[in-house]
């Protein structure tokens, strides 16, 4: 089942925190086979094999009036990799190209005076963003984690499995959403939760992939530590956005640079939400973002397989644009 791949994946990670290894390769078989021909020299004796990596970036860019600009070409992009320039092998659009979601809920006693507005605006969400193809978990954090729905593409199932998210009463768990991985210790594990969404749900899988945190970002039990959990969405290729949900009377405060340093590390942004209003706003501007992306591929310059983490960076030649894009990834460690 796959609590039980959850919880195992995690008690692994609580002993061996960073072993999960995910080899980047390219997320479009097409694109990489002949992206592969055209980089591979002529093969002597039959022996000779050179293996090439596409990288992919995906990148929103806004102007400065915030506004998405939608109708860049290749010529007006520059992406660079530890600070070398690399070249662009492939460029487009890509609207339309799948989207695998984690939607992670936080259930916690924090979050008890605004939890029907986070359902009602998550359900609406998968309803306005979910097309052919797309994919969605759900998972709600406390003290534990539960796998309220593994993927599928059925808004329906997804807002079934949203508005079964209840609010965990008090420290021990009782009363709360029924767990998967209980807490030793007690509180919010927020970065569990975006672990076990990385390692366990997006790490194998294709193409954009996205979390979506509603929290306060205020974590108090977990087994990991953020940048182990940062590390993870890193490792998956996956972008953190959170929707950071305040309520002054329940929060210490610190949430705030918590959420901040998720996004920033991944590629993602933070929302800060205070009523049904704004997040409904939140989920409605991530949304469009998800659905005006463009796609940047390069076979990077750097060919050692050393397990590294490479830092990217994607500039335009537009003046004052501001760009949403991951700022890294792990290389392989070996052929």
């Amino acid at each position: 089942m796959r609590r039980t791949k959850m919880a195992a994946a995690l008690l692994a990670a609580a002993v061996a925190a960073g072993s999960a290894v995910t080899v980047l390769t390219a997320r479009a078989a097409g694109r990489q086979d002949s992206q592969n021909n055209e980089q591979q020299p002529p093969q002597s004796g039959g022996t000779l094999k050179v293996e090439s990596k596409l990288v992919e970036v995906f990148a929103t860019v806004r102007d400065r009036h915030n506004a998405i600009l939608e109708n860049l070409t290749k010529d007006d992009f520059k992406v660079s990799e530890d600070g070398v320039p690399q070249k662009i092998t492939y460029f487009g659009k890509e609207s339309d190209m799948p989207i695998t979601l984690a939607i992670l809920m936080d259930t916690s006693a924090s979050m008890a005076n605004i939890l029907d507005a986070e359902k009602a605006a998550a359900s609406s969400f998968v309803h306005e963003i979910m097309r052919k193809k797309d994919e969605a978990v759900v998972i709600s954090f406390d003290t534990d984690e539960d796998l309220l729905a593994d993927f599928t593409e059925d808004p329906v199932v997804l807002t079934h499995a949203i508005n079964r998210a209840q609010i965990n009463v008090d420290a021990s768990g009782v009363g709360g959403t029924p767990g998967t991985v209980p807490s030793q210790s007690g509180g919010t594990n927020l970065y569990d939760a975006v672990y076990l969404a990385c390692h366990d749900e997006l790490g194998n899988e294709a193409g954009r992939k996205a979390i979506i945190v509603l929290s306060d970002a205020e974590d108090t039990g977990s087994k990991m530590n953020i940048d182990e959990a940062i590390e993870s969405a890193q490792r998956a290729d996956a972008v953190i956005h959170v929707i950071l949900i305040s309520d002054p009377g329940a929060t210490m405060g610190y949430g705030y640079g918590v959420a901040v340093q998720m996004a920033r590390d991944t590629g993602g942004r933070v929302i800060p939400v205070h009523n049904d209003k704004t997040m409904n706003k939140a989920f409605d501007e991530i949304a469009e973002e998800l659905r005006s992306q463009y796609v940047l591929g390069y076979i990077p310059s750097n060919t050692a397989h050393d397990g590294t983490y490479r830092k990217i960076k994607v500039e335009t030649t537009q003046p004052g644009t501001k760009i949403l894009s991951r700022k890294g990834y792990y290389a392989p460690n070996s052929y």
